[in-house]
């Protein structure tokens, strides 16, 4: 099994949850429902937060809340385009 990386801010994940939680529920809102905690959470920690600087907590609350639908489908597309090619491993 592959180990996550951790990330300076994952010490504020549980402090973050309720948050989190409510960007989701915006998010399902304007129909974006299949979106996760752990999606959302991965998306923060390599686009927004992707080098990490001493932040308050209330700096990382804005930032969640500021995250836009676009702004994670626009991180979802990139991280699409870098996967492996699936097809490609199945030629004949």
């Amino acid at each position: 099994m592959i180990e996550k990386e951790h990330h300076a801010y994952d010490l504020f994940r549980s402090d973050l949850t309720p948050v989190l939680r409510s960007k989701l529920e915006e998010f399902q809102l304007f129909g974006h429902s299949t979106v996760t905690e752990e999606e959302l959470w991965e998306c923060l920690t390599r686009k927004k937060w992707k080098r990490p600087e001493t932040k308050m907590l209330h700096h990382l609350v804005n930032d969640i809340y500021s995250l836009s639908i676009t702004d994670y489908m626009s991180y979802i597309t990139i991280e699409a385009y870098k996967a492996p090619n699936f097809f490609e491993s199945q030629k004949v």
